[in-house]
């Protein structure tokens, strides 16, 4: 299993990583680091998925890899990435509170200067919904988006990345 998994196991956990040092590095920068951890984590998926495909393929397999193995491989590179930037990311918010209260205000904050185009486009009580799911938010709900953010774009690579890699034998 080990010889399956191994550059999954190396490079979503290398992503997962670099996710966490991104998100504590942006928070120095921005009061609010979760929009662009997204999109480091829409650039370094992708990567982490194909890097740990190729090298399945080209170091475990032989040169060869079928469909499912690709997206085997890539299950594994996103979802561990995807786990322990969550635990990262929670832990950092944990041990650091006031960086938890800075993002709720920021978020609070766009959500008030944005009122009426965002009611305008959803309408007043999605808009109220909003404003009360932000004001109960807790550091496990910004983990977890995170993570997902990192899942659902992850799938989709996975999907693409396998079928251009896919090769079997004769």
């Amino acid at each position: 299993m080990y010889r399956f998994f191994s550059s999954a196991y190396k490079f979503g956990g290398i992503a997962g990583a670099l996710s966490i040092i991104a998100f504590i590095t942006l928070s120095f920068l921005y009061p609010d680091p979760t929009n662009l951890n997204l999109v480091f984590g829409y650039v370094i998926t992708p990567i982490a998925i194909f890097l740990a495909i190729k090298f399945f393929k080209e170091y475990s397999n032989n040169g060869y890899l079928s469909f499912a193995e690709g997206m085997s491989v890539g299950f594994v590179a996103y979802m561990l990435e995807a786990i322990i930037s969550l635990g990262g990311i929670w832990l950092v918010l944990l041990i650091h509170p006031d960086l938890f209260d800075q993002v709720k205000i920021s978020k609070l904050d766009v959500l008030a200067t944005n009122r009426e185009s965002i009611v305008a486009q959803v309408g007043e009580n999605s808009f109220d919904m909003t404003l009360e799911s932000i004001k109960n938010m807790v550091p496990w709900d910004i983990a977890l988006n995170d993570a997902l953010w990192k899942i659902i774009p992850g799938l989709f690579f996975t999907i693409i990345i396998s079928i251009i890699l896919r090769k079997n034998p004769n």
